[in-house]
């Protein structure tokens, strides 16, 4: 059996954590729930501001991020098919572009001195 996906998510923030609690009743053992403030920095992995800018799974040495990353996790779930639609032709470049406006707006309420430390880089 190969080793589990894990998804990286920001455990200081209350939506993400309601999310990943109700992920983590129903998923499989496949897929691996990490949050990203309980991380040491390790040489493989974006940097932690990467990280908290946007979901990540890791699926070996691959890398799905985005809403994708959402869509993905879900599908180690009974209720994985509820997710699909959002990568419908007509329906996943709204659904992307919601997804990053989302991820930015939370990302700067939440991080704003970093977002300025990241605007230096």
């Amino acid at each position: 059996m190969s080793d589990p996906d894990t998804l990286y998510y920001d455990g200081s923030c209350p939506l993400c954590q309601r999310e990943m609690s109700h992920l983590a009743r129903l998923k499989s053992d496949q897929l691996v729930l990490q949050d990203i403030h309980e991380l040491s920095t390790t040489e493989d992995l974006p940097t932690k501001s990467a990280l908290l800018q946007s979901l990540h799974l890791r699926r070996g040495d691959q890398w799905v991020t985005g809403l994708d990353a959402n869509i993905a996790a879900w599908q180690y779930t009974r209720i994985g098919m509820l997710w699909r639609w959002l990568s419908w032709p007509f329906i996943k470049p709204v659904a992307d572009w919601c997804y990053r406006f989302w991820a930015v707006k939370r990302y700067a309420k939440r991080y704003p001195a970093r977002q300025a430390d990241d605007s230096h880089s």
